[in-house]
């Protein structure tokens, strides 16, 4: 063992700079908990009731006066108050495009928007359904920050968490992850590798089979006979045909029945625990529809977003000058953390709403038309429209919700990597997806379709894309291969 001196640069985010991302990453209905919290322990933030709109406040005080620039309050503790504003405004400048005064946004001409009794009570019922838990992409970041500290791989694996299904199995590729995410293959196939090594046992796998032979080389067996028929004879095995696969791995049927009980234990969907008692009303974040002129408009939901504001009774006790000392540093940092949180809030709203804008810009044929025509898309691409950075972008479209004329969707939905037609135009792989299924539901159950017809199929209609991917696809739609599908007489 010895000591070693060394530099070494690295990223640290303030304490304020890590609740402005996790403001901007919660839902709409989940951030109304953050900001009671801070309500409970920060006097100077108050929540503008809905029943009176209108309320009278002292007149407020410069803002000179309400950093503690007091004529009074000259000399050491007006250097303190300076440096301490210059440390605020170093970290306010961190937070991407927050603006430089929201003085105006907060004042009482901010909120002079009504709302009806109807609405607010409607409003007051949707946050007393919320539920509070920690949900499974959470629990999987705080157990890979404890075995990993590549932050590479971290942020890979922040990427992956948003394409993980609803039982906890990853369907999407590395090389499509690494190209949505325009993030370095090695990182994203190490963040895989992490993933499948958190608990619950059978998380990131590609498929059940592949859960089941994770879960069973967590509990030692990874060559045991259950193991060993989950690899080899997986389809002998959804069949229940012990006579079979007793001969094939010439064992014998009492052996392949305790195999089968022992398969029968694992979890087939890893991350169903989580969803288990989860009472959680899920309500769209922004939603795009045509307005009366026939144009697209966006609409993002304010309804759950708590309307804030700096407390006039604090704001007059520092322009008084009633606190002094470090009762006065404190109240201050009350209201620098309260600025926070009011323009993080609004920042949130600008950018779901930037975010939406070009989505629809560059998915106009999806709004169109349906989701035969989504196009592939990166968060990169929207990242250089919007002006932010993709880790941004990834951070804003999590556990979001978009409604459209076509149904409600995640908005990582819209981001999906594609192949390019023999015209040139571009088609997404969940297009892609989609005919497959259309074709599909077509067939002859007596003369079903193999996956090299669906391959020439498509060649026809101007995609082409390899029988393996095909097969993929296939398996993701949760089809059969084509002789379990056949029906015979």
């Amino acid at each position: 063992m010895q000591q070693v001196q060394k530099q070494t640069q690295s990223m640290v985010l303030a304490p304020q700079m890590r609740q402005s991302l996790k403001i901007l990453q919660v839902q709409a209905m989940e951030l109304r908990a953050l900001v009671q919290q801070e309500l409970a322990t920060n006097p100077t933030l108050e929540e503008l009731p809905y029943d009176d709109i209108s309320i009278e406040e002292p007149d407020a005080p410069s803002e000179k006066e309400e950093e503690g620039e007091l004529e009074e309050e000259r000399g050491s503790e007006q250097a303190s108050d300076s440096a301490e504003r210059l440390d605020f405004r170093d970290e306010f400048e961190g937070l991407e495009r927050m603006g430089d005064d929201f003085r105006d946004y907060w004042s009482e001409s901010a909120g002079e928007s009504t709302y009806s009794p109807e609405a607010a009570e409607k409003r007051q019922h949707m946050l007393d359904s919320l539920t509070q838990a920690t949900s499974f992409q959470e629990d999987l970041m705080s157990q890979a920050r404890l075995l990993e500290e590549n932050e590479g791989i971290l942020t890979a694996l922040e990427y992956i968490l948003g394409s993980l299904d609803d039982s906890g199995f990853l369907t999407s590729n590395a090389s499509d992850l690494a190209l949505m995410a325009q993030v370095p293959l090695k990182d994203i196939q190490s963040a895989i590798a992490l993933l499948r090594r958190l608990e619950p046992p059978g998380t990131g796998a590609s498929s059940i089979q592949d859960s089941l032979l994770l879960q069973l080389e967590r509990m030692g067996k990874g060559q045991s006979l259950a193991a060993r028929m989950v690899r080899n004879h997986w389809d002998l095995l959804l069949r229940r045909r012990v006579p079979e696969i007793g001969r094939a791995m010439e064992a014998t049927a009492l052996a392949v029945q305790q195999a089968i009980e022992l398969i029968a234990r694992l979890d087939p969907a890893p991350a169903r625990r989580f969803a288990e008692d989860t009472n959680q009303i899920v309500e769209a974040d922004v939603t795009v529809e045509r307005d009366e002129y026939g144009e697209w408009a966006i609409r993002v939901n304010n309804d759950q977003i708590p309307r804030l504001r700096l407390s006039p009774a604090y704001k007059q006790i520092l322009a008084e000058g009633k606190v002094r000392g470090k009762d006065r540093e404190y109240l201050q940092g009350l209201f620098r953390n309260s600025r926070f949180i009011v323009s993080a809030i609004e920042q949130r709203q600008q950018t779901i709403e930037r975010i939406t804008r070009e989505l629809l810009a560059f998915q106009e044929e999806f709004f169109d038309r349906g989701r035969s025509h989504l196009k592939p898309l990166t968060m990169n691409q929207v990242a250089e429209k919007v002006g932010v950075h993709e880790t941004t972008v990834s951070r804003a479209i999590a556990n979001k919700y978009i409604r459209t004329p076509h149904g409600f969707f995640e908005m990582k939905f819209f981001f999906t990597p594609g192949y390019q037609n023999e015209d040139g135009s571009e088609v997404s792989n969940k297009s892609i997806k989609d005919r497959i299924a259309r074709i599909l539901e077509t067939e002859s159950p007596r003369k079903p379709l193999s996956d090299q017809k669906i391959v020439d199929i498509l060649k026809g209609e101007g995609i082409t894309i390899a029988r393996r991917t095909v097969a993929k696809y296939r398996d993701e739609l949760g089809i059969l291969p084509t002789n379990l599908r056949r029906v015979y007489e």
